[in-house]
């Protein structure tokens, strides 16, 4: 089963994959572009003799220019996390679409201030603020705004629209950086302006294409406005109003509406739906989810690649690469290669935990030689000997492997994770929550990241504790992080609720009826019956009014 092979809950008309929902899903994914562009082109931009000579950084001191070059991206990082937590108000009390508005609105603005900055530091602080806080609220609403308007059948296909749009931006980030290299001086104060203004352009297609999109029709649904939410799910499926498909999602979404109700325990508003969310928080499989969710984003973002991203010229030194700006390009593209051929072939074919056990192996292995290699050869200093240089091309290539095995590992894996394994009554919570713990743990790594490198044990101490996180995602992903390809929702209580390694967690295809053992009738009138949530009760089997049928 390929990643854009489509399995079809229930018959689905062909009307309903049309090319309206993946213009749709595009359009929105630009924002992705954004956040992918920004992580990419500021490492190169901040070491630019130009940007240094510009707003004084040359007459600082070596700890100062290392110390503003972590400040100026922690600004980022930092203003992300907040927006990614005002994001989820602004989703339940503006709407999706606004809050996309807005997020796009803020990073243009950000983006014009620090294009236009005048030899002052503050101008491009505020800029990194306004377009991380901005990027932030978009990595909590895109996934969560997508996976609400689309079909069941291909709603994996257009979610990872948003990671194939985080690594063009990356591409498009790594490579601009080359070519200014090539074509325009170092002296130049376009070298640096001409890669911040290219943040106007995803931003900007953003800004305009968001004009175009409809308000989800499930978020309209929950307000009462039944007749506009009618007409954008007619719109975005292509049916008629009467048609058996569009009853049964119409049912779908109002029971889901019920659920909700139920959880806010009768108090309204964004408040009410927080406290129901703290009380399944009770809820020991709840408790496992939201622990394994914070555990993934930090291992990812202590492996390596964040910081890789955002220090590329002062790493790709470290081992001795005089042309960082080349290399930093390949080393993109080859990271893009390695997740669209995940998102292609390998997470529904080998699911999730199997490609992220042998990514995590993997990358170690290589960071481990980048450690040695960098301690031994010294080839920072310069005086490279012939055996150094040969050990230097075999570290050009482990940092080249490492790249390809991250990219179907940590890089996409908590996304697809985080998204599936939490019930739909705390979707939009728990994906805000995940959009945070991202941010939060990409702030503490590059925060980090100058001191280690100023550290005594310098690079090779830190390919070192890159390596150890590596292994440590090895050992929490064997232990903690069960199999959840082919799962329903309604099973992943099952999934969670059993004790740390499972059966179920090693089954190589556990989609029902072959794998998953059947669901207890506890379960199911959890499910789909009527349940501390409310609703009517069904048996396994039998066909609701609507035509949704139990599992």
């Amino acid at each position: 089963m390929g990643a854009f092979s489509i399995i079809e809950d229930r018959p689905t008309p062909k009307e309903v994959y049309n090319a309206r929902i993946y213009i749709f899903a595009a359009t929105c994914a630009m924002g992705a572009t954004t956040f992918g562009y920004d992580a990419a082109f500021l490492g190169t931009t901040l070491a630019r003799k130009s940007f240094k000579d510009h707003f004084g950084i040359t007459t600082m001191t070596a700890v100062q220019q290392s110390a503003t070059s972590g400040n100026i991206t922690s600004a980022y990082l930092a203003a992300a996390f907040f927006g990614a937590l005002f994001a989820w108000p602004l989703m339940e009390t503006l709407g999706r679409k606004p809050t996309l508005q807005v997020a796009s609105v803020i990073f243009l603005v950000g983006a014009v201030i620090m294009t236009a900055a005048e030899s002052l530091l503050s101008m491009i602080y505020a800029g990194r603020v306004l377009t991380g806080f901005a990027v932030g609220a978009l990595t909590a609403v895109i996934p969560s705004f997508i996976a609400e308007v689309s079909p069941p059948a291909i709603r994996g296909q257009l979610t990872g629209f948003f990671e194939i749009a985080y690594q063009v931006g990356n591409l498009v980030g790594f490579w601009i950086n080359y070519g200014i290299n090539q074509h325009i001086s170092a002296t130049s104060i376009a070298s640096f302006r001409i890669p911040m203004a290219v943040q106007l352009i995803p931003g900007g297609m953003l800004a305009l294409g968001s004009i175009f999109i409809c308000e989800s029709p499930a978020l309209l649904l929950r307000r009462g406005k039944d007749e506009l939410a009618m007409k954008n799910l007619m719109y975005l499926r292509r049916l008629p109003a009467d048609h058996q498909y569009m009853r049964e999602e119409v049912a779908m979404i109002r029971a889901r509406m019920e659920e909700e109700n139920a959880l806010s325990g009768g108090q309204g508003g964004v408040v009410g739906y927080v406290k129901g969310g703290l009380r399944e928080l009770k809820i020991k499989s709840i408790r496992h989810r939201v622990v394994v969710v914070s555990f993934m984003f930090f291992l990812q973002n202590f492996s390596g690649a964040v910081c890789i991203n955002y220090y590329s010229p002062t790493l790709f030194a470290g081992i001795g690469i005089s042309d960082t700006s080349l290399y930093t390009g390949v080393y993109g593209l080859l990271k893009a290669a390695g997740c669209i051929f995940f998102f292609a072939v390998i997470v529904d074919r080998s699911g999730r935990r199997i490609p992220w056990l042998v990514s995590a192996s993997s990358c170690a292995a290589c960071l481990l030689y980048l450690s040695i290699y960098t301690k031994i050869g010294h080839p920072q200093t310069g005086n490279i000997s012939e055996s150094t240089k040969q050990g230097g091309t075999a570290a050009t290539v482990m940092i080249m492997l490492y790249a390809v095995f991250w990219s179907f590992g940590g890089n996409g894996l908590p996304w697809i994770i985080s998204a599936e394994i939490f019930p739909i009554r705390l979707r939009s919570l728990t994906g805000a929550w995940a959009a945070m713990m991202q941010w939060l743990a990409s702030y503490a790594s590059t925060e980090s990241f100058p001191s280690m490198i100023a550290s005594p044990m310098g690079v090779w101490g830190t390919f070192l504790f890159f390596a150890f996180c590596c292994i440590a995602t090895f050992i929490f992903t064997f232990i903690w992080i069960p199999e959840t390809k082919g799962v329903p929702i309604e099973c992943m209580e099952l999934l969670f609720s059993g004790p740390v390694r499972h059966a179920a967690w090693r089954q190589k295809s556990i989609y029902p009826p072959h794998g998953m053992p059947p669901l207890p009738e506890a379960l199911l009138v959890q499910a789909h019956g009527k349940d501390n949530l409310g609703g009517a009760t069904y048996k396994e089997g039998e066909m609701q009014d609507e035509g949704v049928q139990v599992v």
